[in-house]
This record gives structure tokens, C-alpha cells and sequence, in this order.
């Protein structure tokens, strides 16, 4: 919610000095203190008015009655609003080169997620492409006994998912062999989940044995679309490092918000802007474990199509500058990656 009246360039540029002192040092920030460290021309007695208009329209908040102010989650949310409206239409450059691996989208995800948190020293997310642009790659059939097979499924985006069935009888040799012509041949290219899929799986036209036996193979495509239905996490250590003691009960419910990966793809889905970077302060996530931190994401993807999600959590006192860059940077060197991936697919 924007305050009531516009606030003057004075008062926008005090509580952008409050917020990057609050996020920097964490103690509550004071009039002599800003007007030394900010090099603002008034003195303290005027940002101490200039304090009491921004407190007023529930910008800022002092914890008791002797000490500085510190930013509202209003505060944080105007300000960071002010960064994405100067944000640059080309992202700056993400310290991580991508090209080195090649074209799995699943290795590319993980490397984003691993150098994001390190960068921000915050939680970050990055969600996987969704089911629909997933396609069958390649499929082997292994016989490891004469009454055990593996399946292994290789997915457009670099996932490779491995089940083993068990059977009642030895397994013809000849039957493993053909099943791996068949399933490459009928199955290569159609997309994870679909009722094509499904359909050649159970091909009236086989024979009774043949269906058998890749119905006793089958399950290996539905975890493989369970497998791509992912959110990649990183930082979550380090998150707990960077956290003070009276942050500490929120972090330990989002961490065990990470359990339930859905709760959080459902949520990311919700922020979604494929215009630009997004940014989710405190009740704004709609959650009731959520409302000390805040969300930080950008859309990665195709021309036309948005693909998923980069994201970053951490607490409301966040430097949201730079995640807000952070994300932008990395969903646009994913972006740059999917589509040569997709476009070579």
C-alpha cells in the first residue's frame, strides 16, 4: 500500500538512507547518526521532524521510546519498489557460466541456485521448467539379473530417472531388447505425463507379454514427471548463520516449509510478474509462517513463455538491491540457457 500523499525527494531519500543503515548495521537508526553518515545538508532536528512524518504515514517505527528508527515492512516494501523502478532494462552479468553444463537444464538450475545464495548469503529457489515442455529424450532397458530389469529415462532437460522391477520369472533376453526399440522408437519425443504417452505404453497391438512387461516398466515415466515437478533449494545453512536470535522462530518455519515443495511452487507461481523482478515483503506472501520474511524473484524463460521462477527469501531487513540484481542477472542467464536448450531439443 503507497502512502496517502507523496512523499517529498527529502523524505524519499531518508528512509532510503534508514533502510540501508537498518539493513547494514541492524541497530535502529538516528538523526545525528543519518545526517553524519548520509552527507544530507539539513540538520538533525529537521530529519527528526522528517522522521516523525515518515512514522506517521507508517513508514518507519522506533522500538522504544529512546532509540532510532527502523523501517515498517511498509517501509521496506516502498523501498524496494524504489529500487525495481531504476533498475536497468539489461540485467548486469551473473558470475557463473553456464555453458559449462552443456545442455542439462537440471545441472544449470542447480549451479544457479548454489552461486545465488552464496552471492546474497540468502535462501535461494529456482523452479524447474513445468511438465509440459518436458519430452522423452531416450530410454535403456537393463537387464541386471535374469529376473531384475532397470529402466532408465533421460528427459529433454537432462533428468535422468532409474527404476528397477522385480519379476516372477527370468526375463527373456530378446524381450529387454526389443522393449528398448520400441520405447526409443514410439516414446522418444512425447512429452512427459501425456496421454500419448500412455496410450503406447498399453498399445492394443502388442502382445499380451509385451504389454506386461512395460506395464511393470511404466512407473518409471510417472516418476520421471514427479522428478521434474521440482524446486531446486540453496543456501539453507547459510541462511541459519546469517540469522539473529529473534528472527529465528520464522527461518525455522520456513525451513519446514522446504518440506512441503508444493506449498512453495504454488506460492512462487502466485508472485509470477514475467515482466520484470518481483518483490513480496511480509503479509504480502499471503502465509501465515511467511510474515517475517520477504520474496525476491524474476521470471526465467523462452520468448514467448515463461519457464520458471529464480528466487531469493530472506529476512524483511534484506539488501533488497541486491537480490533484487541477483535475481534479474540469473534469470537472464537461465533464460539465455533454456532457449538454446529448447531450441536444439
Amino acid at each position: 500500500m503507497a502512502p496517502s500523499a507523496p512523499l517529498t525527494d527529502r523524505q524519499r531519500r531518508i528512509l532510503r538512507l534508514v533502510v540501508e543503515q537498518y539493513v547494514t548495521t541492524g541497530q535502529p537508526v538516528g538523526s545525528k547518526g543519518l545526517v553524519e553518515r548520509g552527507d544530507l545538508s539539513v540538520s538533525p532536528s529537521t530529519v527528526r521532524n522528517e522522521f516523525a512524518t515518515l512514522e506517521s504515514l507508517g513508514l518507519l517505527m522506533h522500538p522504544h521510546t529512546s532509540a532510532g528508527r527502523i523501517p515498517t515492512e511498509r517501509g521496506y516494501r516502498l523501498y524496494a519498489g524504489s529500487v525495481l523502478d531504476r533498475l536497468e532494462a539489461r540485467p548486469g552479468a551473473f558470475p557463473l557460466d553456464l555453458t559449462t553444463v552443456r545442455r542439462e537444464v537440471d545441472s544449470a538450475l542447480q549451479a544457479t541456485t548454489e552461486m545465488l545464495s552464496r552471492v546474497t548469503r540468502l535462501l535461494a529457489l529456482v523452479s524447474a521448467p513445468p511438465l509440459e515442455t518436458t519430452t522423452v529424450r531416450r530410454v535403456e532397458v537393463l537387464l541386471l539379473q535374469p529376473d531384475v530389469v532397470m529402466i532408465v529415462v533421460i528427459t529433454s532437460t537432462g533428468g535422468v530417472t532409474k527404476r528397477v522391477a522385480t519379476f516372477e520369472r527370468p526375463v527373456d533376453p530378446g524381450l529387454a531388447t526389443w522393449a528398448v526399440e520400441y520405447l526409443n522408437d514410439r516414446l522418444a519425443g512425447l512429452t512427459l505425463g501425456s496421454s500419448a504417452l500412455r496410450q503406447r505404453l498399453a498399445d492394443p497391438g502388442l502382445t499380451v507379454q509385451e504389454r506386461e512387461f512395460l506395464a511393470a516398466l511404466s512407473t518409471a515415466f510417472s516418476t520421471a514427471a514427479d522428478d521434474e515437478r521440482r524446486l531446486f533449494v540453496g543456501g539453507a545453512a547459510s541462511l541459519l548463520e546469517e540469522v539473529r536470535q529473534d528472527e529465528f522462530a520464522s527461518y525455522r518455519r520456513l525451513l519446514e516449509i522446504l518440506e512441503h515443495r508444493a506449498a512453495l511452487l504454488e506460492l512462487l507461481r502466485g508472485s509470477l510478474d514475467a515482466r520484470r523482478p518481483f518483490v513480496r515483503v511480509g503479509a504480502e506472501l499471503e502465509h501465515p509462517e511467511l510474515s517475517n520474511v520477504a520474496l525476491v524473484g524474476a521470471a526465467y524463460g523462452l520468448a514467448h513463455r515463461t519457464l520458471g521462477t529464480v528466487s531469493l527469501i530472506g529476512p524483511v531487513r534484506m539488501d533488497y538491491d541486491k537480490a533484487i540484481r541477483s535475481v534479474q542477472s540469473a534469470a537472464a542467464a537461465l533464460s539465455r540457457f533454456v532457449e538454446d536448450v529448447y531450441e536444439e531439443a
